[in-house]
């Protein structure tokens, strides 16, 4: 008997490690990458749509000068430097708009560097 639970345990143990092995490569696969380009005073594109509960990977690029990238609501900051594309993660879970903006100054229009996460069911 002790054999036969030996052999259950380990086979349970098997049985979910693949479960969960399965469940994050489905995750991986369902991530949407948008790309999103900073320059002067804009964000390009400057609204997004996104759906509640799809994970999106943000590519952030910039090729004149530093910015920043500001989602309060999501819990997001990074900086973006020239030749050197960042990713960052979301995961939006509430349904709504959201504002993001760069955060490192860059001029005078650097007010106007808006954008908006627009967050769908």
């Amino acid at each position: 008997m002790k054999i036969c639970t030996g052999i259950r345990s380990k086979l349970i143990s098997a049985l979910m490690l693949f479960c969960l092995l399965a469940l994050t490569a489905q995750a991986a696969e369902t991530a949407k990458t948008i790309q999103i380009n900073a320059k002067r005073y804009e964000f390009t594109p400057s609204e997004i749509v996104v759906k509640r509960g799809v994970p999106v990977v943000l590519q952030l690029s910039t090729e004149d000068r530093s910015h920043g990238f500001s989602a309060p609501d999501f819990d997001i900051r990074t900086d973006i430097l020239p030749g050197k594309p960042t990713e960052v993660k979301l995961l939006p879970t509430k349904i709504g708009k959201f504002d993001f903006f760069c955060d490192i100054f860059c001029g005078s229009g650097h007010e106007s560097m808006l954008g908006k996460i627009i967050v769908i069911e």
